[in-house]
């Protein structure tokens, strides 16, 4: 792929730790409630749980786990413990059974614990219904969860409309604990890297946390050298894309949640579903997983012939080599074969649903988008797409593709597509457009009049403070994608002679079948090149800034040992399997290695999803 004289990629550090710190916080916090209690976890705390403590820990001094539900409590302990996610919700969940029990004269002990923080509107709430007294509340640092050797979330979906839509700050303390936690753990670092508001509030945030608690890891050897934040409004047009990696089409098809994923019958060939972990430790899907689509069948078949060959040695074995083939080499034979089976089932899966959405259709109009021609046309599919009703959420997607590389929609075209979408879909959507423009993804070019002008009309109004704050909501109505000029600024569109090899890629392009490299991932890779912003000068003003580069005491070229080599990417309201896969490539080429970090993971769809109002 590149130069033989590149070095590989020092080995991640033992993420382990952070699990194993998880789980004993959590039995430490179950004993505060002494005797025997009732458990009720959150839904969506279920599938991270899972992935830390088994029931078997659960159990200790828990007589029975419950769903936190909309239906009345049928818990008949004395003592209930809520494990929950600060929410509102949930507060009125949890004060009306405590207010149900005072009603009837039941006399229980409550206890509440947050993940990963509380917060003070919580508190308010459980006070508003007259219960803060009756309730005990702690905190359970669960911050990071590591899904596979390089990718830790943090598993907040709810990050990305919480902080990009709503405005809501309250998570970016529990972001910066995060930092705080994986520094003390495994930095100090030495260089940090970054670029939008959220994360510069983040990592001013985390300084501040650091400068506050007594810094006891001077002097330890490090284990990372490198961190790079970055907000998810820095490169929407990446995620609204369609993955054509392995991983990618897996999680577009059938969701990976939590690092597993669950096979239906379509893919086992047997009536029951399957939960599948999905990670380094599959030799199957470790080799398939950062793979372009195209070229995974070759290798399931060439993997099955191989397989078949080994079985076929047992033809001509005398007793003692059978029974050494049984004892050492048939368990893992048998364990290959049932994960081979799977993924050649997956494939299937995923080619039958693709056919069906005229895949390769889509991903030519994707490529026009990109590349900037043919915009007529892609907007006539569009429109098609709408009227055939092939998947309201994919319909939102192109629109939001089709406006973010435009850099908004032509009036006349967005009023035309709008109406179409609401009258093929349902008018219930309206709202998904308002927040779809508020956020910058589907916005409408305004006729002639710039934001300065917004501006110093809003200024003329009210006083320089108050404009400030104007100014800044401003900003985010009417978000200018500048994605043409950024493309251009940093080649994001190869430019190739002949066909793009995909089977040994020449670059990160090769995620998006060669079309187009990944913003986010070119500019990781720029700056880390760079060892900062100079020279990228233009790319951060029509990024809108808000870039930063720190040096604490960094190591010059070649001392620092491996840890220089290892470099987090902390992605903040979601990152792809794509751009997973794209930085992954890069690491084998430059001989380093990344760690990924992020809210959560994310897709278009998933995107769609957080802006919609209705349930599309």
């Amino acid at each position: 792929m590149a130069s033989t004289a590149r070095r590989d990629a020092p080995e991640p550090p033992d993420f382990g730790i952070l699990k194993r710190l998880a789980r004993d916080q959590l039995i430490y916090l179950l004993e505060q409630l002494p005797g025997r209690k009732d458990l009720f976890i959150e839904p969506d705390l279920m599938s991270p749980l899972d992935r830390i403590a088994n029931v078997s820990v659960l159990k200790h001094e828990v007589d029975k786990l419950y769903r936190v539900e909309n239906r009345p409590a049928p818990s008949t302990s004395d003592q209930l413990c809520f494990l929950v996610r600060p929410r509102v919700r949930t507060m009125r969940y949890i004060a009306d059974i405590v207010n149900a029990d005072k009603m009837s004269g039941r006399s229980r002990k409550y206890k509440i614990i947050f993940s990963p923080q509380k917060f003070y509107a919580c508190e308010m709430v459980l006070e508003e219904e007259g219960v803060f007294g009756d309730v005990t509340c702690d905190e359970w640092s669960f911050y990071l969860l590591p899904l596979d050797e390089d990718i830790i979330s943090m598993e907040l979906p709810e990050f990305f409309r919480d902080y990009f839509l709503e405005g809501d700050h309250r998570w970016i303390n529990s972001v910066a604990r995060a930092l705080q936690l994986l520094n003390s753990l495994y930095g100090p670092f030495s260089r940090v890297y970054g670029i939008g508001r959220c994360a510069k509030m983040s990592y001013e945030l985390w300084r501040d946390l650091e400068e506050e608690s007594e810094n006891d890891g001077q002097g330890r050897k490090p284990e990372i050298g490198n961190i790079f934040l970055m907000d998810r409004d820095m490169d929407y047009v990446t995620a609204l894309c369609s993955q054509v990696v392995y991983e990618g089409l897996v999680d577009d098809t059938f969701r990976i949640k939590c690092g597993s994923v669950d096979f239906g019958p379509e893919v086992t060939s047997s009536d029951k579903s399957i939960k599948v972990l999905l990670n380094a430790q599959d030799k199957i899907f470790s080799q398939i997983r950062n793979e372009h689509f195209s070229s995974v069948f070759g290798f399931l078949s060439q993997k099955s012939r191989n397989l078949q060959a080994q079985y076929d040695r047992r033809q001509g074995m005398d007793i003692k080599q059978m029974k050494n083939f049984v004892s050492q080499e048939l368990k893992g034979l048998k364990q290959e074969h049932r994960l081979l089976s799977l993924h050649i089932g997956a494939c299937e899966s995923i080619m039958k649903k693709k056919t069906k959405q005229d895949f390769q259709e889509m991903i030519k109009v994707e490529h026009a988008l990109l590349e900037g021609f043919d915009i007529r046309e892609s907007t006539s599919f569009i429109e098609e797409h709408i009227d055939r009703q092939v998947s309201p959420i994919e319909s939102l997607r192109l629109m939001c593709l089709l406006s973010i590389t435009e850099n908004g929609l032509i009036p006349k075209d967005y009023r035309s597509l709008k109406t179409q979408y609401l009258q093929s879909y349902g008018p219930e959507h309206l709202l998904t457009f308002h927040n779809l423009k508020r956020i910058g993804l589907l916005t409408e070019q305004a006729a002639g009049e710039t934001l300065t002008a917004v501006e110093s009309r809003v200024s003329k109004l009210v006083t320089d403070r108050a404009a400030g704050k104007i100014t800044d909501a401003f900003n985010s109505l009417a978000k200018k994608s500048n994605f043409r000029a950024i493309s251009k600024k940093l080649s994001l569109i190869p430019r190739v002679d002949g066909e793009y090899n995909l089977k040994m890629p020449p670059d990160m392009a090769y995620v998006f079948s060669g079309a187009y490299t990944p913003l986010s991932c070119k500019i990781v890779e720029q700056v880390l090149e760079r060892r900062g912003w100079q020279g990228l000068e233009e790319v951060v003003r029509l990024l809108n800034g808000n870039e930063f580069a720190m040096a604490d005491g960094a190591p010059e070229d070649g001392a620092g040992g491996d840890a220089q080599r290892v470099v987090v990417a902390v992605f903040l309201g979601g990152c792809t399997f794509s751009e997973i896969a794209a930085l992954r490539f890069l690491g084998k080429e430059r001989g380093c290695r990344f760690i990924f970090l992020t809210t959560a993971i994310t897709s278009s769809a998933r995107m769609m999803e957080a802006m919609a109002e209705a349930k599309a």
